[in-house]
C-alpha cells in the first residue's frame, strides 16, 4: 500500500474518543481508593490479611542495596486476581490510563525491607537470597515462580497507606502500601517445569537462563518477576532486583537475543512504514533495507506527562545503536528504548529479516499518567498488524510522516542520527 494511502486509512478519531473516554473515568481514581479502603478493612482478621491472593511482587529501589520487598494483592477480588498482573492481554482488552490505575490502587503492598543478598540485616552470617524460602523473600519468590496466583496470609503492622504512587515510565504505578510483619503460604504453589529446571541449576547464568524461559514461551513479563524475585543466575550471584531494573534488565537481554538470530538474516526489500495509537501514545515505525541498526526518538508535548509545563515546547530524546548493538545504557529514553525495541525485533525475528529502523514516539498531553513501559512494548509488537504502508526511500518516508508530527523535519533531523545520517546516502534505499 502506497504510504499517503496508508496515512489516510489511519483512525484518530476512534482513538480520540477513548481517550476522552479514559479522561472522564479518571474522575473515579478516588471512588475507587475509598472502596478499597471499605473492603481492607473486610478482610482484616485482628492483625492479618487472611484469604489473600497475590498474583506477584514488586521489590523497590529506595536505599538500595536494603529494599522494599512487597507482596500485591487485590483486596476483595481474589477471584479476578490474574486480572490485575500487568500482561500484554492489557493492550488486548484496550484498557485505557483509568483502567491501569484502578488496577493498580486496588493492589495492596505488604512489604517489608530486605538486604539484596540476604533476607534480613545484610550479614555475612545470614543465608544468601537463593537459600530462603520463607519470611517476605521466599514467600515473594515463590509468588514470583509459581504460574497462577497463590493463596497467602499476611501478617500486618500497621494500616495501610492509601493513594496512589504514579511509578515512573518504566514501573508500574502502585497502590496502598502497608508494613508486612510475615507471609505464609497457604496452599502449595504450582510451579512449571522450565522455571524449576533454571532454579536447580546453580551454574547456569541469568542470561542464558532468561533467553531458555523466552524460548519456552514464557513473556517478558513473566521473566520480570522471577529475576526480580533473585531466582536466575548462579547460586551465588542471586539477588533480588528492583523492579524497575528487572524490566529493561529482561528487555535487553531478550532483545540482544533475538538481535543474534537476525544477524545474518536477509534484509526486508522495501521501505515500510507501520502506525498505532495508544493511551495518548502515537507509534511510527520505520523499517528500511540494511544491516540492523535501531534509533528510538521521542517527542512529548507540553502538558503531557514528564514535561507538565504547558509553556514549554515539545522536549526530545533519542537513542541510537549500530549492528553491533550498545555496550552502555540508555540514559535519555530509558527503558522505553528496550521495549520499544524488543517490538521490533520480535517482528523481524518472526519474519526472518534483519532491516534499519526509525520508532518515532509521539506523547500527547492525553497521556496524563504514567501507566508503565508494558504499553510501548505492546504498542510497537501490535504496530506490525496488518499491512504497512510503502515508500520509495527512507528519506520519503520520514519526510511525508514529519508532516504528522509536532516538530519540523529540520528539528527531527538535528535530534536523530539515522534520519540524518541515512539522508546522506539515499540511494541506498531504493
Amino acid at each position: 500500500m502506497r504510504l499517503d494511502e496508508y496515512i489516510e486509512e489511519l483512525e484518530p478519531d476512534e482513538e480520540a474518543e477513548r481517550r476522552r473516554l479514559a479522561k472522564e473515568k479518571s474522575y473515579a481514581i478516588t471512588d475507587h481508593v475509598e472502596r478499597f479502603e471499605r473492603e481492607f478493612q473486610r478482610s482484616l482478621s485482628g492483625d492479618s490479611l487472611v484469604g489473600s491472593t497475590a498474583p506477584t511482587i514488586f521489590v523497590g529501589r529506595s536505599s538500595y542495596p536494603e529494599v522494599p520487598v512487597g507482596l500485591l494483592s487485590p483486596v476483595g477480588d481474589e477471584s479476578r486476581a490474574e486480572e490485575y498482573v500487568t500482561s500484554g492481554a492489557w493492550y488486548g482488552e484496550g484498557y485505557d490510563i483509568a483502567d491501569v490505575l484502578e488496577r493498580r490502587t486496588g493492589l495492596l503492598n505488604s512489604r517489608k525491607r530486605a538486604d539484596v543478598d540476604s533476607p534480613g540485616i545484610a550479614s555475612r552470617l545470614s543465608p544468601s537470597v537463593a537459600d530462603v524460602w520463607d519470611g517476605i523473600v521466599g514467600v515473594g519468590r515463590e509468588v514470583a515462580i509459581a504460574d497462577r496466583p497463590v493463596d497467602l496470609e499476611i501478617g500486618l503492622d500497621g494500616e495501610p497507606e492509601l493513594g496512589l504512587d504514579p511509578g515512573a515510565d518504566v514501573a508500574t504505578p502502585r497502590g496502598p502500601r502497608v508494613r508486612a510483619r510475615s507471609a505464609d503460604l497457604t496452599e502449595n504453589p504450582h510451579v512449571p517445569r522450565p522455571v524449576e529446571k533454571t532454579l536447580e541449576d546453580d551454574d547456569w547464568r541469568a542470561q542464558g537462563a532468561m533467553t531458555y524461559l523466552y524460548r519456552r514461551g514464557f513473556d517478558v513479563y513473566e521473566i520480570d518477576s522471577i529475576l526480580s524475585a533473585g531466582a536466575l543466575g548462579r547460586a551465588e550471584n542471586r539477588r533480588l532486583v528492583p523492579t524497575r531494573w528487572s524490566i529493561t534488565a529482561v528487555d535487553d537481554a531478550i532483545g540482544n537475543y533475538l538481535r543474534g538470530r537476525i544477524r545474518n538474516a536477509p534484509s526486508v526489500d522495501a521501505v515500510e512504514v507501520w502506525a498505532t495509537e495508544y493511551v495518548g501514545n502515537r507509534y511510527w515505525v520505520i523499517l528500511a533495507p540494511g544491516s540492523w541498526e535501531f534509533e528510538l526518538v521521542e517527542m512529548k508535548a507540553p502538558g503531557s506527562i514528564w514535561n507538565p509545563d504547558p509553556a514549554d515546547g515539545v522536549w526530545m530524546a533519542s537513542a541510537s545503536e549500530g549492528y553491533e548493538g550498545r555496550s552502555s545504557y540508555v540514559e535519555e529514553t530509558s527503558g522505553a528504548y528496550y521495549a520499544a525495541r524488543l517490538g521490533v525485533l520480535e517482528h523481524l525475528e518472526s519474519i526472518g529479516r534483519q532491516a534499519k529502523c526509525l520508532v518515532l514516539r509521539e506523547v500527547s498531553d492525553d497521556y496524563w499518567a504514567p501507566v508503565g513501559v508494558w504499553q510501548i512494548r505492546e504498542s510497537v509488537r501490535n504496530a506490525f498488524e496488518g499491512t504497512p504502508g510503502e515508500a520509495e526511500t527512507f528519506h520519503d518516508a520520514v519526510a511525508t510522516v514529519a508532516e504528522r508530527l509536532p516538530v519540523g523535519l529540520d528539528r527531527l533531523r538535528r535530534k536523530s542520527e539515522l534520519a540524518a545520517a541515512l539522508q546522506s546516502n539515499l540511494d541506498a534505499f531504493r
